[in-house]
């Protein structure tokens, strides 16, 4: 966003939660930044600075507020930021790419020379990827360090440090006080079996209904939906596990409970739950937008903080989408179960209904088309998942937020078998495109009681660029959120 000085100093007199995550306040007499909505007494207008980001607010030497915590803020979604490749960029390295990989792999990913990446991320934040990094790590650590009781060398390998003594030289060196000062509480540190962390979001939140499609289309066994709790089994990398979520109440909060198995791999789960649940969505705006269309207005009403269902992997939709072509919700649900318990992996849970992996490209991709025939499938259906399965695999299509959904979306309908609405469908879940429309979709036809296609287009064009969010609330009128 534009930091311009009378807006942001307004909605920080406001506490204005639309705001949370999108600029941090420094304050230059205390030496510390906060966010906009902190509890704190506003600091005089003279004596404050903004920025984009926190690793700007600590390249220029403030700490990070212990009342407000900036490391619980919400993220931005990929429409909030003025330049989508460096937000894109953001959005990886939280997820922990330059804790793997380096700068070289990241910019190919986002079709970057390295220079690039570096200049477009610099104008957007003011800090270099590096400095993102850093940043990302110092403030998840901080997160662990206050709300869990996981030893202090479990802290720093999960917030992606190579050792104990480069964290605590870091985090003494930035914060000015030593990790273990935000351990006074008391209690013993403690590996257990399953830990737990809050990630914010912007309120407001249509849990039931993002509840109710998840675990309505997600596999037996892969995913669950109990006492209003969204449930899953992850794999990522050689590392398996599960987690829970379900939201804080009377707070912008979603409380996740994860296997401690899922401790190494930690951004990763977390940048993907974050997909998965929508939590970047800035809901007030497109509400707003959305809402300003009569033939949408009542849904919005009716349904504030509708979220698009994302996806946890890349694959695992595609596939429920290919299983879902042309059939009932309840038939493609059973075929993708039969999938999970075919090619998935077997793994022990607290929870009777996490019992398997979600199946991996790399698996199916070797599989005959007779072993997918054998599980319901037509000689047609069981092709176009063989081929999906190895172009995933090889790379050759990449699912997940990047910087050209267009082109994804292309080359998925390269494929035999995949036409426009699996695409679209595809990119609104797993490329997390918020304009995705699958115009060839009879629902939406029939609930603006249409009859072409054209006419469908055209009606559509004034919800750009959240017509994947018309979508849903268009899907959910029709079925009452089932």
């Amino acid at each position: 966003m534009n930091l311009d000085l009378d807006t942001c100093y307004d909605a920080l007199k406001a506490r204005d939660t639309r705001f949370d995550g999108r600029f941090f306040v420094a304050v230059r007499t205390t030496n510390i930044y906060c966010r906009p909505v902190c509890p704190a007494r506003t600091p005089l207008k003279a004596n404050v600075d903004f920025f984009t980001h926190a690793a700007g607010a600590e390249r220029a030497g403030f700490r990070p507020c212990l009342r407000c915590r900036p490391e619980l803020s919400p993220g931005l979604a990929p429409m909030d930021a003025p330049d989508r490749v460096a937000h894109l960029a953001a959005q990886r390295i939280d997820a922990g790419a330059l804790d793997d990989g380096d700068a070289e792999t990241l910019a190919a990913s986002l079709h970057l020379s390295s220079r690039q990446l570096r200049r477009v991320v610099e104008s957007s934040f003011g800090v270099t990827p590096v400095e993102l990094a850093q940043t990302r790590r110092l403030l998840l650590a901080k997160q662990l360090l206050s709300d869990t009781q996981l030893p202090m060398a479990i802290v720093a390998q999960a917030a992606g440090f190579g050792s104990v003594r480069r964290f605590n030289h870091l985090f003494s060196t930035r914060y000015g006080m030593a990790p273990s000062r935000l351990r006074q509480r008391g209690g013993d540190e403690v590996l257990g079996e399953t830990f737990q962390l809050k990630l914010a979001y912007r309120a407001p939140l249509a849990w039931a209904h993002l509840l109710r499609f998840l675990a309505g289309r997600g596999a037996v066994g892969v995913e669950a939906g109990e006492g209003g709790r969204y449930l899953r089994t992850v794999a990522v990398g050689a590392h398996q596990g599960w987690l829970a979520a379900e939201p804080v109440q009377e707070a912008a909060m979603m409380w996740v409970t994860l296997s401690a198995s899922l401790l190494p791999v930690l951004p990763q789960v977390l940048a993907r739950l974050r997909r998965t649940l929508d939590l970047d969505a800035n809901a007030v705006v497109i509400d707003a937008h959305l809402g300003a269309d009569a033939r949408l207005a009542p849904l919005v009403r009716a349904t504030p903080g509708l979220r698009v269902p994302g996806a946890f992997d890349g694959f695992e939709l595609a596939l429920r989408a290919i299983l879902g072509q042309q059939v009932t919700v309840k038939a493609a649900t059973t075929l993708f179960g039969r999938f999970a318990r075919r090619f998935g992996i077997e793994i022990s849970t607290p929870h009777a209904s996490l019992t398997h992996l979600a199946p991996r490209a790399e698996v199916i991709a070797q599989a005959s088309q007779q072993q997918l025939i054998e599980l319901g499938l037509t000689a047609r259906r069981a092709e176009t998942i063989s081929r999906m399965a190895q172009a995933v695999a090889s790379g050759a299509i990449v699912l997940e937020p990047g910087p050209d959904p267009e082109a994804v979306m292309a080359a998925m309908q390269a494929l035999p078998g995949i036409g426009p609405w699996t695409a679209h469908y595809i990119a609104m879940r797993a490329l997390r495109h918020p304009d995705a429309w699958p115009d060839g979709d009879l629902g939406l036809l029939h609930a603006l009681g249409l009859k072409s296609h054209r006419e469908l287009r055209a009606a559509a064009e004034p919800w750009r660029p959240w017509r994947s969010y018309a979508a849903l609330h268009l899907w959910n009128a029709a079925t009452q959120g089932g």
